[in-house]
């Protein structure tokens, strides 16, 4: 009987250790905890990578402690003094500069808790610290996508393109990644203008009406940098009788899926920020439990999506969807 009862319990702590959360956590009797620095976790894309972390640490019962920096680097700073304080597992950071980034990545190596950084590249020769990982959209890859499908979809057109704000290091890539493009496919692509829209609705609003009354080109495709600024430009071609032409967007925000369905974009040059979030868990997943990935460096993937593979679209508040691309593209979380 005694063996019985033995067996038993062996049975039973295996299936404990096999389906219960924090594998590692759990036989040294403590949940992981995970300190998280955001950017500002009220914008869109902050709230959907944060999102996707949370997802992943509720999958597996692990402990998020979330402080918001509200783009202000020196608060995130003292935020991660705060963090390290508190002896977290694992620090996960959107930082406010890559400076700030590269700051308290050599306060978590000193204080000996890993870090992940998630939405910036920071260099990876020592001078910013360590890091178990790095996951992150390169704007280049949007824009190169955005003219290699104007390419393939409408070869011969003549392009718009209403970039984003200047200044802050965005649309500069963007714009290195449009240049790369039409490098490659200038005979297929001419691009005939290029009006600032600020990110929002209203100045690309202004600036595409301001192109078409000037007639300084006529344009039979637009590529906007984001979905806000598709509201406007086709605001603008609808008021001059040109909702016709087609509108590329970028992101694939909840927004920006509502208007590939209504027809205001055609198509759009998906980057799911759920996608970030997820990954970046996958990071520390693998490595609290002695797996680290050895991809120490993520692109979140661009995926054009139109009417024909809408399929395709990720939606930023679909986890479920994401953690799926993650397996299929990366692998599961480990274990």
């Amino acid at each position: 009987m005694r063996k019985k009862l033995m067996a038993c319990f062996v049975v039973l702590m295996l299936i404990v250790a096999v389906s219960g959360a924090c594998t590692l956590a759990a036989a040294e009797g403590k949940t992981f905890t995970i300190g998280y620095l955001g950017w500002d976790v009220a914008a869109d894309w902050n709230t959907y990578t944060l999102g996707g972390l949370q997802w992943g640490a509720e999958q597996k019962g692990c402990e998020v402690i979330v402080l918001d920096a509200k783009l202000d680097a020196e608060m995130q700073i003292n935020q991660a003094e705060e963090l390290i304080s508190r002896q977290v597992d694992f620090i996960a950071m959107f930082p406010v500069t890559p400076e700030s980034g590269a700051t308290i990545t050599r306060m978590a190596n000193e204080a000996g808790i890993p870090i992940t950084v998630e939405n910036t590249f920071l260099p990876e020769d020592g001078s910013a610290g360590e890091m178990v990982g790095q996951v992150a959209c390169r704007y280049n890859d949007i824009g190169y996508a955005a003219i290699k499908y104007a390419a393939e979809k409408y070869p011969g057109c003549k392009l718009l393109y209403v970039t984003g704000g200047l200044g802050l290091g965005v649309t500069e890539v963007y714009k290195i990644g449009v240049q790369e493009a039409l490098e490659e496919v200038g005979d297929l692509v001419t691009l005939v203008g290029e009006v600032n829209g600020e990110f929002v609705t209203e100045a690309s609003y202004n600036v595409t009406q301001d192109f078409i009354t000037s007639g300084k080109s006529e344009f039979d495709v637009v590529f906007a940098q984001n979905d806000a600024q598709t509201k406007g430009v086709y605001n603008a071609l609808k008021e001059a009788g040109l909702e016709h032409i087609p509108i590329l967007s970028t992101g694939g925000a909840p927004e920006g899926y509502e208007m590939l369905q209504t027809g205001q974009e055609a198509a759009n040059m998906t980057a799911p920020a759920n996608l970030q979030g997820l990954i970046q868990f996958k990071y520390i997943w693998d490595y609290l439990n002695g797996n680290p990935m050895t991809e120490l460096k993520t692109p979140l993937p661009v995926i054009p999506v139109d009417l024909e593979n809408i399929g395709s679209w990720i939606k930023w508040e679909d986890m479920d969807a994401g953690y799926q691309y993650v397996v299929d593209t990366i692998g599961p979380y480990n274990p």
